[in-house]
């Protein structure tokens, strides 16, 4: 193995006999799962920015970290790299295989010159913390990390069918029935997480992915925070879905992700959020403030009512909320 001393660790590895004990899977059968049998050259999927559209800038920093991987950098010497799988703020997203286990993962190969400059190395060691000790069927798998002086590379679960959001944009919005089954596994992770003290604060379709059998996962917890003692003020998370007690700034607990849970359903049914209007933010704070949103007459009384429930009074916690949607 290269000992470079810009290569911080290989996080599969076990010292004393080179196998990756953490991923004993079967290649062939890891393969089927994921109906990958090979690593062809692909198009680009389409990235998790809500346009959908990778700008000039974004195709040379994912060519970049392409040509990097390809060139035999040590950093990615235990993996063969597939296609793109997105892109974000400080880097790229690749489905990848790692070269022992053959099992496929994601990842997430992150700039640190753009962490540093947009001062949230906090941010992201918090994220890796607090994901790395979750273990739910809905919430992503963290299983590692490594880096060198130029880059920190996440290792994910890999999920095959990609954000909700995309998903959600193609369909225009889903049936109560394939809604409700996503709530479900979201309220039962959210139930989980927020046990451990856990607040994720910026739940969104664009967080959300769906692995095989169309099973719901949680994903990037950038802006999660462990809260054991006491609220929080920071204002964090996406416009659409910013609770009043952050419009307010008031102090905030776990129920800001009920809340969240509460604008997801409404999108998930419509297509749109509730207070999602084009009079600007200022009017979408207003609207959120007040919580000045009506429904639209397609959707029963049953899902008026949880959704009603949950956003305008959070009187609704997790447990209830699993018994209401069983």
């Amino acid at each position: 193995m290269n000992n470079k001393k810009s290569i911080n660790r290989y996080p599969f590895a076990n010292k004393n006999t080179q196998k990756y004990s953490l991923l004993k899977v079967n290649q062939e059968l890891c393969n089927k799962e994921n109906n990958i049998p090979a690593f062809p050259h692909r198009k680009l999927i389409e990235s998790t920015q809500k346009e959908k559209v990778f700008n000039d800038a974004s195709k040379r920093k994912v060519e970049d970290v392409k040509k990097e991987t390809s060139l035999g950098n040590p950093i990615y010497m235990n993996f063969d790299i597939g296609h793109p799988l997105g892109k974000g703020q400080f880097g790229c997203v690749f489905v990848a295989r790692e070269k022992t286990s053959g099992y496929i993962v994601a990842l997430k190969v992150l700039t640190i010159k753009e962490i540093i400059k947009s001062h949230t190395e906090k941010q992201l060691r918090r994220e890796v913390e607090i994901q790395t000790n979750l273990r739910h069927p809905n919430i992503l798998r963290l299983y590692g990390h490594f880096h060198d002086e130029a880059r920190v590379v996440l290792i994910l679960e890999y999920a095959k069918k990609g954000e909700l959001y995309y998903h959600l944009r193609k369909s225009g919005r889903f049936s109560e029935k394939r809604a409700s089954k996503y709530i479900y596994q979201m309220t039962d992770a959210l139930s989980y997480i927020h046990k451990k003290h856990v607040i994720h604060r910026d739940i969104k379709p664009e967080n959300l992915l769906l692995g095989m059998g169309d099973v719901l996962k949680i994903a990037d917890f950038g802006w999660s925070v462990h809260a054991p003692s006491h609220k929080r003020k920071t204002f964090c998370g996406t416009l659409d879905y910013i609770p009043p007690e952050m419009v307010d700034d008031e102090d905030h607990d776990e129920k800001i992700d009920i809340w969240s849970l509460g604008v997801l359903c409404f999108e998930l049914l419509t297509g749109t959020a509730p207070f999602e209007t084009e009079g600007g933010h200022s009017e979408t704070y207003r609207r959120i403030a007040t919580v000045d949103f009506t429904f639209p007459d397609y959707l029963s009384f049953e899902a008026k009512d949880l959704i009603k429930s949950v956003i305008s009074s959070f009187c609704l916690c997790e447990s209830a909320l699993l018994s209401y949607l069983h």
